[in-house]
C-alpha cells in the first residue's frame, strides 16, 4: 500500500484506499465491481492501481462520446463486460426553449439540489435547444419524479429513445508545447495563459483555480502529468506529458487547451 501512495498526493490517499478496497472485494468475491461516476484523475488512479494486478481488468463508460465522467467496471479476467453492466440512463429535459436558455451550471445545480451525490450522475450536455444528461440506474426513477424545475423554469424529464442521437461534445483539446522552469501551479498558469506570474498568483490565491476539480490556493502546488486545471474565465488546461529538459535545465511540457470545435 505504501509504495502506491507515494506516487500520488497526500489528499488522494482516502480515494486510493477506497480503490484498494474495491480491488480486494473483486478478488474475494471473484465478481465484477461497478463504481460511481469518476472524473479522469480518479480513473487514472484506478487504472494505475488495478493495472498492477494480472488477474483484474478495468473498463469505463459514460454513454456520451468523449464523456468526461464515467463509471468503471473492475472485473476478473474471466469476465466479459457488456453495455448493461454500467447501468446508465440518459435523460433529456423538455422546457420552453423559446423563452429561456438553460446552461450547464443550472442543470448541475438542480441535480445537486435534489440531494444527489456527484458520483450518481455523469456528463451534462447542453446546446441551444436541448439538454441531455446521464445518471446511474439506481437514481433514475428518483430523478424522473423529482426534477420538475430548474431555477424558476418548469421542466419535464424524459428517457432518451433508443434511436435518438446523443449530443456531441462541442469542445476539443488542442495540444501546445511549452518550456517551463518548474511544475509549480503559478509557473504553468503564467506560461500557458501568457500572463504575468503575479497575475497567475492572484488567480490562485483568489480561489479561481481548480486542479482535478479541487480548489487549490497554494501558488507552489506541484502539478503532475494527467492533471487538469480549470481557471475561471480562461477555460481548462491538461498536463499531457513532460518531455525531458533543455540544455538550460528547463522542462519541456506538452499541454492541451480546451477550445470550441470549429
Amino acid at each position: 500500500m505504501e509504495h502506491l501512495i507515494q506516487h500520488f498526493r497526500k489528499d488522494e490517499q482516502p480515494f486510493i484506499e477506497q480503490v484498494v478496497s474495491w480491488q480486494h472485494e473483486v478478488e474475494d468475491r471473484y465478481a465484477p465491481k461497478l463504481t460511481d461516476f469518476l472524473d479522469p484523475r480518479q480513473r487514472f488512479i484506478v487504472t494505475s492501481i488495478i493495472g498492477q494486478e494480472d488477474t483484474l481488468k478495468t473498463v469505463s463508460a459514460g454513454l456520451f462520446d468523449e464523456a468526461e465522467r464515467q463509471r468503471m467496471l473492475i472485473y476478473p479476467t474471466y469476465y466479459e463486460p457488456v453495455e448493461e453492466d454500467f447501468q446508465l440512463t440518459v435523460f433529456s429535459i423538455q422546457y420552453p426553449v423559446k423563452f429561456v436558455q438553460l446552461r450547464h451550471p443550472d442543470v448541475l445545480g438542480a441535480l445537486l439540489s435534489l440531494g444527489l451525490n456527484r458520483g450518481k450522475f455523469g456528463d451534462i450536455r447542453v446546446n441551444e435547444h436541448q439538454v441531455q444528461f446521464v445518471v446511474a440506474n439506481e437514481v433514475a426513477q428518483y430523478v424522473r419524479l423529482h426534477l420538475t424545475g430548474i431555477g424558476k423554469v418548469k421542466v419535464h424529464v424524459e428517457s432518451i429513445k433508443e434511436m435518438e442521437p446523443l449530443l456531441q461534445n462541442e469542445e476539443e483539446w488542442l495540444e501546445e508545447s511549452h518550456t517551463v522552469s518548474s511544475m509549480r501551479l503559478d509557473v504553468i498558469i503564467s506560461t500557458v495563459l501568457k500572463i504575468s506570474r503575479q497575475k497567475a498568483q492572484a488567480l490562485i490565491t483568489g480561489k479561481k483555480v481548480r486542479v482535478n476539480w479541487t480548489e487549490r490556493d497554494t501558488v507552489a502546488f506541484e502539478l503532475q502529468e494527467g492533471d487538469i486545471l480549470s481557471v475561471r474565465g480562461s477555460g481548462r488546461v491538461k498536463i499531457i506529458m513532460t518531455e525531458g529538459r533543455t540544455k538550460k535545465d528547463k522542462i519541456r511540457l506538452q499541454v492541451g487547451r480546451l477550445t470550441q470545435k470549429s
